[in-house]
């Protein structure tokens, strides 16, 4: 791998670092808590306002063609732009699962006419989109999923539940994973569709976290009419078109976590806490923990570019997105619970409660942080992926 950057490159990093200094007022940096909190409408709103005003400046979905209104920027503008947003404390843009998920879906999987149709819509954030994977009774393995749709004429007639799903609350669509051929073997017989989530028949409810986020829902179907136009990649043909999708997730969940910046958090935390009647980070112990939680943060930013090479080849997102998603999950986890630690009886306190240190932020990570080796396939999964397609172990 070649880690040093073109001049091109430089100077894209200055340009855009210029133009969130000119746009982007200290008031306005983002909180250090995830939006999938239980965000105020309010909030919402402001996520929303930034989104256009990045949209308007050519700031959103930037390494997609410039016929779909991305900026056509390369793999390595893409990684630096990321890094960027994680320095300036951006708020992060409404419409994550649309630009994250179904636009590279649709790019390499969807007609021409669903490119045009959707991929605008999806960078103006003028239609948000969610992701209909996993059911109560197929979670991890989603292949099983028991959702219904029954083609009839120019129509598929879709029923079932979705659950854990994303931004549903807010959702314009969904993209819905269904069984189209009972009789066939469970991962030949789906089909990927696009769901409009306002059509008669769609239902939304809330699933409430333990840290009292909002942000996931379950998704009821009942006899919704889905036009046979919005199918991608062919009836029954869904299960390749859904791999597609789970692989930019997970290399999209490791990129974009930036666990350096989380440590030198903790840094922080260790520096200004009490540990045995001292300052913790005088604790030879303390510093010890934190020095390996930077080393595995640092290697992590490393994968990444393992990937970027990987797509820099003109390979789709492979194997290599599961390390990604595994490690910066589990890392995440222990650096929250390590956080705990150091906090003692303070961590008792949730988030924004009088007293807390540092308003209660870690303590909500932490309640928080499981849900990253949950969602976008459990570290289970994954280390079965890393077993079966990376080290070459037979199946289990």
């Amino acid at each position: 791998m070649d880690f040093t950057y073109s001049v091109e490159d430089e100077e894209f990093r200055r340009e855009f670092r210029s133009w969130l200094e000119a746009n982007l007022p200290a008031q306005e940096r983002a909180s250090r808590i995830d939006p999938m909190r239980d965000e105020t409408e309010e909030g919402y709103r402001a996520r929303l306002e930034w989104h256009r005003k990045m949209h308007a400046a050519g700031w959103v979905g930037i390494s997609w063609p410039k016929e779909y209104g991305g900026r056509g920027a390369s793999l390595t503008q893409s990684l630096i732009y990321h890094e960027e947003l994680a320095a300036a404390r951006a708020p992060r843009l409404v419409n994550t699962m649309g630009i994250m998920l179904v636009g590279p879906t649709l790019m390499q999987f969807g007609t021409e006419e669903q490119k045009k149709r959707y991929i605008p819509k999806i960078l103006s954030a003028e239609e948000i989109w969610c992701q209909g994977y996993s059911e109560p009774n197929a979670g991890s393995d989603v292949a099983s999923l028991q959702t219904r749709a029954v083609e009839e004429g120019d129509y598929f007639v879709v029923n079932g539940q979705k659950v854990w799903t994303s931004d549903g609350h807010r959702a314009d669509w969904c993209i819905l994973l269904v069984r189209t051929d009972p009789s066939a073997p469970k991962h030949q017989g789906l089909s990927y569709l696009l769901v409009d989530m306002h059509s008669l028949g769609v239902s939304v409810r809330p699933l409430v976290q333990m840290s009292g986020a909002k942000g996931f829902n379950e998704i009821f179907f009942q006899d919704v009419k889905v036009p046979r136009q919005n199918l991608v990649g062919g009836k029954n043909q869904g299960w390749s078109v859904a791999i597609g999708t789970l692989m930019f997730e997970r290399a999209g969940i490791g990129e974009r976590a930036n666990m350096l910046g989380l440590v030198r958090e903790l840094i922080a935390l260790a520096q200004s806490v009490e540990r045995n009647g001292a300052n913790a980070w005088e604790d030879s112990s303390v510093r010890q923990t934190v020095a390996r939680f930077a080393c595995e943060a640092e290697a992590l930013r490393y994968t990444v570019y393992r990937q970027l090479t990987r797509q820099l080849k003109g390979l789709p997102p492979g194997p290599e997105g599961s390390v990604l998603k595994l490690a910066a999950s589990e890392l995440n986890l222990r650096i929250s619970q390590f956080a705990l630690e150091l906090l003692g009886s303070f961590a008792q306190l949730e988030y924004g409660a009088p007293g807390a240190v540092d308003g209660g932020i870690w303590s909500y990570r932490a309640l928080a942080s499981r849900a990253l080796t949950i969602a976008g396939g459990t570290s289970e999964i994954q280390r079965n992926i890393i077993g079966e397609r990376v080290l070459g172990l037979p199946k289990g």
